[in-house]
């Protein structure tokens, strides 16, 4: 099968992109017997957007607060609402009281 560069439309912007012979063998080599629809730019864009509102591949960004380790005084940030009473512990001697325990 013969390959040559091939222009065509995009159906999201109508912007005219080149199809290249590589690129086309790699369609191919994939099980793609169809031309893509969209410039790679729209292509990239659509697929962010779909990433951002899918539940699997978007993570919310959590709120971290900032205390002071119950045990050996440093600084750190914890994913937690640290509440009245209750110690607060770093990473490392957290680790430390669930390997003990």
């Amino acid at each position: 099968m013969s390959f040559q560069d091939k222009n065509l439309k995009c159906s999201d912007c109508g912007k005219t992109f080149t199809l290249s012979v590589d690129e086309q063998r790699y369609f191919l080599s994939k099980g793609n017997t169809h031309e893509p629809k969209r410039c790679p730019d729209c292509y990239q864009a659509r697929n962010l957007s779909l990433s951002e509102n899918s539940g699997y591949s978007y993570w919310p960004v959590r709120e971290m607060f900032h205390v002071v380790c119950a045990d050996c005084g440093t600084e750190t940030e914890v994913p937690f609402k640290p509440r009245q009473g209750k110690p607060v512990y770093c990473r490392d001697c957290y680790r430390k009281s669930k390997l003990s325990a």
